[in-house]
């Protein structure tokens, strides 16, 4: 199983959210490098980065500090967040970031991510990001009627590899992840080839020893990592 500590981006700060709540956002780290490069001692060799402005208008203002990353450590950065076009896509793989996430668009525009996967295969993820069950969008800000392992389904069968899934009310709580739904949309997606990283309510080195028993293909760590609840070299060397 592999570990992605998180960075958070907005208005070019690292920064946290509350169950995905725009108005709890919360400063988290002075400098998005110095962070990523701590990420990268403690053994990590992925981090996953969420523009939260692209998110919610579907711009790359801060594409510079995910490229920035990519090009001045070792980490692979999968990036996420208003990705909605292949020239978008294009754009970030040419920069040197290893995925790209797509969330709101499998949605929305679910031809224009079979475009994706078919184009950069291996290198696009799905972010499914799920409240009660079924998928939200446009930085979780709405609630659409798709159940969220019905949307796995399609995607996969698409040519998606990669499947990111949050459950929006464990994110940024420390209440533990939603071990029942990911492992039960693991489960489904595995025969098809499918991965899925966990993301959302980690806590503990407990919750990623659950996680690998589970057959869960990766987790995303971030309050935990900056409240202290989880060292990141110890859950590293437990994923393994």
């Amino acid at each position: 199983m592999i570990i992605l500590p998180a960075i958070d981006i907005k208005d070019g700060n690292c920064v946290r959210l509350f169950k995905g709540d725009y108005g709890t956002v919360q400063k988290v780290a002075d400098s998005y490098m110095d962070t990523a490069r701590g990420f990268e001692a403690s053994g990590a060799e992925w981090v996953h980065m969420v523009d939260l402005d692209g998110a919610k208008d579907a711009t790359q203002q801060n594409k510079e500090i995910f490229i920035d990353v990519a090009k001045n450590t070792k980490l692979k950065v999968e990036v996420g967040g208003g990705i909605r076009s292949l020239d978008t896509v294009e754009m970030y793989l040419n920069a040197g970031i290893s995925r790209v996430i797509i969330g709101s668009a499998a949605v929305k525009d679910p031809e224009f991510v079979k475009r994706a996967a078919k184009e950069f295969k291996g290198r696009i993820a799905v972010g499914i990001d799920a409240k009660n069950g079924f998928v939200a969008t446009e930085g979780w800000l709405e609630t659409s009627g798709v159940n969220y392992i019905d949307l796995g389904v399609e995607m996969c069968r698409a040519g998606v590899q990669f499947f990111i899934f949050t459950d929006i009310d464990k994110d940024g709580t420390l209440s533990r992840p939603n071990h029942y739904k990911t492992k039960k949309l693991q489960e489904t997606l595995a025969p098809l080839g499918g991965n899925v990283i966990a993301s959302g309510g980690i806590k503990t080195i407990n919750n990623i020893k659950t996680l690998k028993k589970n057959g869960i293909y990766g987790a995303i760590c971030g309050k935990s990592i900056y409240s202290g609840s989880l060292d990141l070299a110890q859950a590293v060397r437990v994923a393994e």
